[in-house]
């Protein structure tokens, strides 16, 4: 008998169809339960903030509140709370956005069934999960383009130089964005100590998932 923990999901769509067709994928995984729905922003955050789901499904375009505003306020108010973003457009600024508002992944609504519940399992576990054409190159670009203040990438090299050089050499291949069993493969030790140092490195960056992690080692050239 599997003992996964059952991972709680909040579904927020403005189209009352998709969301219902989203609702009942998710709940043919077994490990996977949907605990509330959004129609809009405003009301994804609220439902977020009754049932601090494991993971919000956030649709970028909706009324009243958009998903990436809305991101920004339920990864602030509920630290342990993923947001995986969903969209029908494949364009560069509404990952940006996405980015800047903490989503922990970005799926675009043609994704099949099996990869959506692959996707929020991914997130769930504090993975950090970009759609196949959102790939690192979009995560190199934002960093280009939005360069922090002096003072805050000086805050960032003294961040990283409190680090210990294992933590180091893990986070250079988080950057690459290798999983904690490939990072355990590449470095000779467990998933499990992967995980241990990812986790050190979360702490000490004041870093919210693997996307940030990500973003701080480009940004310091670690």
């Amino acid at each position: 008998m599997s003992t996964r923990a059952v991972t709680r999901v909040v579904v927020a769509d403005d189209q009352a169809l998709l969301r219902a067709g989203l609702s009942g994928i998710i709940r043919t995984a077994p490990d996977l339960a949907v605990v509330g729905e959004a129609g809009d922003g405003n009301e994804a955050v609220q439902v977020a903030r009754d049932t601090a789901p494991d993971v919000v499904l956030m649709d970028v375009r909706m009324p009243a509140l958009d998903g990436i505003a809305a991101t920004r306020m339920v990864t602030s108010s509920l630290p342990g709370t993923r947001v995986l973003m969903l969209t029908t457009f494949d364009m560069d600024e509404y990952v940006y956005g996405a980015l800047r508002a903490g989503a922990s992944g970005f799926l675009l609504k043609d994704v099949p069934p099996a990869d959506l519940i692959a996707a929020i399992r991914v997130v769930a576990a504090g993975e950090a999960l970009l759609a196949p054409p959102v790939t690192r190159r979009l995560i190199e670009r934002f960093v280009t383009s939005a360069a922090p203040e002096p003072s805050a990438q000086t805050a960032v090299h003294s961040q990283i130089a409190g680090i210990t050089q294992r933590e180091r050499d893990v986070l250079r291949l988080v950057a690459e964005g290798l999983s904690n069993a490939e990072i355990g493969a590449r470095l000779h030790i467990t998933p499990g100590t992967a995980k241990t140092h990812v986790g050190h490195l979360l702490a000490k960056l004041g870093a919210r998932d693997r996307v940030q992690l990500v973003i701080l080692a480009l940004r310091s050239k670690v």
